[in-house]
């Protein structure tokens, strides 16, 4: 067993507890942000006087010796478990003092694990972040480029999966990139929380020995440094709003797997998932399942737990640092993992994704969806809103009755409900008219959706 403390015990730390207690199992993925983290503190230390310019170049060599290593050479990680490292700051420390000799040893000086493991956190999700974006700015291409395949097929809209209203294709799958904008938006305003340095804030009273923070905070890339030592070691704020960030995201994408889970049925048969993301059954050789979509939806309950769980243990910790906070980077890290893989598939099932481009445009002229624009046309005539709704309401019965659409009702069946009813009624109900009418921002008119898929394209890089 490797640790950076022991003076104060005299007697052997018991097995079961040791593995209790570790962290390098999980926390050896943080190895290359402390080391980056430890570069930035030597430069600290020669800056107060506590290294010569020779000894922080050796340090400095040793360090990006330690680095190379690391990012080369997996079987040194795997090694750093064998010898019992108790966590990444140990085994960045004593990996280090094995190069370095007793350099190794004064790195820590005025430093602790509190804030160099609070550094370690936000240099690590700093990056994470970027990646998730790129990531979500992935799929956001894949919904595009469906969009844009796509720009006059018309699909029924739902409310209580009902349906409702007309709409364009592509207009349906921009409000799932509009989702996702705001989920991208939320982790910039995050990463700007995340990018302030708690490094020099010492174990919960500051730094001792006259370490420039601020410098360390230009040379790391911060946007500026902790006001408060106490709040800046025992801080997990920024890794539970990412968790946030990351739980909402996956309910968009479980928002939008349901849909496709459902339009990929034969009942619907809207879509047909690619073979590259979809499983068959071992028993029934018909079976074609959506599990790519399906892992998708039960995988966003695991990230909410996740976040969940770090608030539960956050609520009663007393200031400032306690063990307890070990607990935010299995958390973390799940989460990550999660939320980028599911971002990665949801593109793959869109790239893939066949659309049924008869059957879907056949529904779309089902199930009297053009009801509320035939109220539209009463009120034209001067019928208040709420009259007009219920007289379409007895023409709806009238059609169900007879088995027809709004369209295929005769001249004579309307003037027996209203006398104001003319033949210019049928382009009213005509479907390029109903969508055209929704020219609204926001709509589904096909120049406003049209407009919509090129701005989409603009925003990223995509002409």
């Amino acid at each position: 067993m490797t640790s950076l403390w022991g003076g104060r015990f005299s007697e052997k730390q018991d097995d079961f507890f040791f593995a209790f207690n570790e962290s390098f199992s999980f926390d050896r993925r943080l190895a290359v942000v402390d080391i980056v983290g430890s570069m930035a503190y030597a430069r600290g230390l020669e800056r107060a006087g506590l290294f010569t310019s020779i000894e922080l170049q050796e340090v400095l060599a040793g360090l990006e010796e330690l680095q190379k290593r690391v990012e080369t050479d997996p079987s040194f990680i795997e090694q750093g478990l064998r010898d019992h490292y108790e966590d990444v700051h140990s085994f960045v420390e004593f990996e280090l003092t094995k190069r370095v000799g007793v350099l190794g040893k004064k790195l820590h000086t005025g430093r602790s694990r509190n804030d160099q493991v609070a550094t370690d956190l936000r240099l690590y999700l700093r990056d994470a972040i970027d990646a998730t974006l790129a990531s979500i700015r992935g799929l956001q291409r894949s919904l595009v480029t469906k969009a844009s395949q796509f720009p006059k097929l018309t699909m029924p809209g739902y409310t209580h999966l009902q349906k409702a209203q007309p709409i364009l294709f592509a207009h349906y799958l921009l409000a799932y990139f509009e989702m996702l904008q705001r989920d991208a938006a939320r982790l910039i305003d995050t990463r700007k929380r995340v990018n302030i340095l708690p490094l020099g804030s010492g174990a919960l009273s500051g730094n001792s020995v006259g370490v420039d923070r601020k410098y360390l905070a230009e040379i790391l890339g911060f946007d500026g440094v902790t006001a408060n030592s106490l709040d800046a070691t025992s801080d997990r704020d920024f890794v539970v709003e990412f968790m946030g960030a990351a739980s909402l995201c996956m309910v968009h994408l479980s928002r939008m797997a349901e849909d496709l889970i459902i339009y990929c049925t034969d009942e619907f048969q809207f879509v047909r998932m690619g073979d590259a993301v979809s499983t068959g059954s071992s028993l029934m050789p018909q079976k074609k399942n959506p599990d790519a979509l399906e892992l998708i939806r039960g995988k966003t309950g695991r990230v909410i737990g996740q976040q969940v769980a770090l608030l539960t243990t956050l609520k009663g910790l007393p200031m400032c640092y306690n063990k307890d906070l070990q607990e935010d980077k299995e958390a973390l890290f799940d989460s990550l993992d999660t939320v980028q893989s599911c971002l990665r598939v949801m593109s793959l099932v869109i790239d893939t994704m066949q659309v049924n481009e008869g059957r879907v445009q056949q529904e779309a002229h089902k199930g009297y969806m053009n009801a509320t624009d035939l109220a539209d046309y009463f009120v034209a005539k001067g019928v208040p809103f709420r009259e007009a709704h219920h007289l379409v309401g007895e023409i709806v019965v009238h059609a169900i009755k007879k088995g027809v659409s709004l369209g295929e009702l005769s001249l004579k069946d309307y003037l027996s409900f209203s006398p104001l009813v003319e033949v210019d009624v049928y382009q009213a109900l005509d479907m390029e008219a109903v969508l055209k009418k929704k020219s609204s921002l926001g709509g589904t008119d096909p120049q406003k959706v049209g407009a919509a898929v090129e701005s989409a394209r603009r925003g990223l890089g995509m002409n």
